[in-house]
C-alpha cells in the first residue's frame, strides 16, 4: 500500500525554490534560531547522485541517462515507503515520462507539487549571474527545448541528469499535467504578499501551523538573513564560478540589465505562458 507522502518543490532554476525550502525548514524546526542554509536535508534535491546510488546499490556512473531515469521512480517509492512523515523534494527537472512511459515522479506516492514560477526576464538575469555567463549566451539556454543539467559524460557530477527544456516547456509540463495536484506560486507574490502566499502553500501541503509560526518562519527566512549566512559560511549549492547565490532577491531587476533586443526575444519565445501568468499585458508589454 503506497503512502502519498511526497511533496515536490518544483521550479525552473532561480525562481525562489531555495527561499521556500528555507521557509519550510524554519516552519518545521523547533528552534529559536534561523535554519542553516547548508543544512536543508529535509528538502533534499530529487536528483542527488549519492541518494540514487545508496538506494539502488548501483553505481550510477555505470548507467546510461535513460537507465537512471527508469530507476528514479523506484528510488522515490523506496524513500516514501520508509518514511512515516511528509517528504519534501526539490526538483529542477521538468515533468516527463521515462523511456518506459512511466512518469518520473509517481502519482501513487505524491501528495502534491508546489510549483514556483518567476518572470523569465528576471530568471534570465539571475541565472546568468548564477552561471557566470553573459546574458546573451544565457538567453539561448532559457529558450532551449533540449536544455538539461548534468548531461555531459566527460565528468562525474554530484547530481543526475535533469531535463528542463525551455522556460515555457518547464512551466507547462508541471502546471498542465493532470496526474498530481499542483499549487503554483508566483515569485512576485512571494515578494509583495509574502504571508498570504506562504500560508496558502502551507495549507495546500496540509501542514497545520498557527499564523504566528508562519510569520516567525518568514522572518527567519528573510533574504537578508540568507545572504548574511552565505557571506559568513558560504553556500554549498552555489556554483563555483558565481560570486554569490543570494544576490538581490528583487523583482524587475531585468530592467537594469537587459537591452530591448534581448527583452523582446524572451517575450517572443514565451509570450503565451507569460501572458497566462500575467507577466505581460495584451500588448506584450512587461507588467513587472
Amino acid at each position: 500500500m503506497y503512502k502519498k507522502n511526497i511533496i515536490w518543490l518544483a521550479s525552473y532554476p532561480k525562481s525562489g525554490n531555495t527561499w521556500f525550502r528555507v521557509f519550510l525548514t524554519n516552519l518545521l524546526n523547533d528552534s529559536d534560531v534561523p535554519a542553516n542554509i547548508n543544512d536543508l536535508a529535509d528538502t533534499s534535491i530529487s536528483s542527488s547522485r549519492k541518494i540514487f546510488d545508496e538506494y539502488t546499490g548501483l553505481s550510477s556512473s555505470d548507467l546510461t541517462f535513460n537507465e537512471i531515469d527508469s530507476l528514479r521512480p523506484e528510488v522515490y517509492r523506496m524513500q516514501s515507503a520508509e518514511s512515516n512523515e511528509l517528504l519534501f523534494k526539490k526538483v529542477h527537472d521538468k515533468y516527463y515520462a521515462t523511456e518506459r512511459g512511466e512518469p518520473l515522479f509517481p502519482s501513487e506516492i505524491t501528495r502534491g507539487v508546489v510549483y514556483i514560477i518567476r518572470n523569465p526576464l528576471d530568471v534570465l538575469v539571475s541565472f546568468a549571474y548564477h552561471s557566470a555567463k553573459p546574458v546573451e549566451k544565457m538567453v539561448k539556454t532559457l529558450n532551449d527545448s533540449n536544455f538539461a543539467f548534468c548531461n555531459q559524460n566527460d565528468k562525474l557530477q554530484n547530481q543526475l541528469r535533469q531535463i528542463l527544456g525551455s522556460w515555457s516547456d518547464h512551466v507547462k509540463s508541471w502546471t498542465e499535467q493532470k496526474n498530481i495536484p499542483v499549487h503554483f506560486i508566483r515569485y512576485e507574490d512571494m515578494i509583495s504578499n509574502t504571508f498570504d502566499s506562504f500560508k496558502d502553500a502551507v495549507k495546500f501541503i496540509g501542514i497545520e501551523k498557527p499564523d504566528s509560526e508562519i510569520h516567525e518562519a518568514i522572518k527567519k527566512s528573510d533574504f537578508s538573513v540568507l545572504a548574511n549566512q552565505e557571506k559568513e559560511g558560504g553556500f554549498k549549492e552555489k556554483m563555483i564560478k558565481s560570486k554569490s547565490f543570494f544576490r538581490k532577491g528583487k523583482t524587475g531587476d531585468w530592467k537594469n540589465c537587459l537591452n530591448q533586443k534581448t527583452t523582446e526575444e524572451v517575450i517572443s519565445k514565451h509570450k503565451s505562458v507569460m501572458m497566462k501568468y500575467e507577466y505581460i499585458d495584451t500588448n506584450n508589454k512587461p507588467i513587472y
